[in-house]
């Protein structure tokens, strides 16, 4: 089975391949840019088969799938980090957007049909009401963030493909999920390498924080791409799913249990730079429809996924 994988140098990426390394059977293929940074993946690096690509580029994109024919693709090559949408939000749209388009034609114009997994965000729901909780995938969308309007319409799209083209697509909505080689933008992977920082007396024991009231719906990316891949082994086409834990922590909570593993005595100062123009109060997920179809559920504890990722900065600060 050829399995591809877009982003396999990111966060999710390289948790994925390391996932599908321990498979037999498969034979792996990622794209990477020209540029890509490679550190997430260099301890697999001669594993996989890489091929250069921007997604955003429909030559290059088709050039690689003819050459592959892969049997499954696992769309999670994104700009993925919320903060940044504000900032550059045409980039943000043009890469999600434009670069899954273009994956899609490259599938048509080659004349195959694989398996294709769109990793789509609980960002998509945005603003959510009380009385809505836990969320469930027939929510209404109602996002708050150019990142999350960009996934709104990967999902759309993925859907009228399906509808239109007979492509194989299953949609899935994964909630926040954290673990080593995190992003340092991302809160979890932020706090955690500023107590490793103070710890080794690299800066004040001063910790910036934004939003500390938001909450959100944690899990270990090892859970995540185990649902990843059992969407497409179990989950039926043209249907989506939450994956998420069912849990809500605040912010506050988890910059709470980092705190407890460490000994250093921090002063909490709030950063206007981090806060964002609109932000989204709760995502808290239900999973039962993707229990339901495929048996998945987390089984990692979120107090392991954090002391493995302060350990893990600990290494690399």
């Amino acid at each position: 089975m050829k399995v591809l994988i877009t982003g396999i140098t990111g966060f999710v990426g390289s948790h994925f391949a390391e996932y599908l390394l321990g498979k037999k059977d498969i034979e792996l293929c990622g794209i990477i840019r020209w540029r890509s940074d490679t550190k997430n993946i260099n301890h697999i690096k001669d594993k996989p088969a890489l091929y250069e690509s921007d997604i955003r580029d429909f030559v290059s994109v088709k050039a690689v799938i003819e050459k592959i024919k892969p049997d499954r693709i696992f769309h999670l090559a994104a700009q993925s980090f919320v903060g940044s949408s504000f900032t550059a939000p045409q980039e943000t749209l043009t890469t999600n957007i434009i670069g899954q388009l273009n994956i899609f034609e490259a599938v048509r114009s080659s004349r195959i049909n694989p398996l294709i997994q769109i990793a789509g965000s609980s960002e998509e729901y945005g603003l959510v009401h009380e009385d809505e909780l836990p969320i469930k995938e027939t929510n209404p969308l109602r996002p708050l963030s150019p990142y999350a309007v960009s996934k709104v319409a990967q999902d759309f799209m993925a859907y009228q493909y399906f509808k239109s083209y007979g492509l194989n697509i299953i949609r899935t909505r994964a909630f926040n999920h954290t673990g080593i080689r995190r992003g340092e933008p991302f809160v979890t992977s932020n706090f955690a390498k500023q107590i490793a920082m103070i710890e080794k007396g690299k800066q004040p024991s001063v910790i910036k924080v934004g939003n500390l009231d938001a909450i959100r719906d944690f899990m270990d990316v090892r859970d995540v791409i185990r649902g990843y891949w059992l969407s497409l082994e179990k989950g039926t086409l043209g249907e989506v799913y939450n994956i998420c834990s069912g849990k809500g922590y605040k912010i506050s909570e988890v910059l709470d249990i980092l705190l407890s593993l460490s000994k250093v005595k921090v002063k909490i100062e709030k950063d206007p730079e981090r806060m964002r123009p609109s932000d989204v109060p709760v995502l808290l997920g239900d999973y039962s429809k993707f229990n339901k179809a495929t048996g998945w559920k987390p089984e990692i504890p979120f107090e392991e996924t954090i002391a493995g990722l302060l350990d893990y900065w600990r290494k690399n600060v």
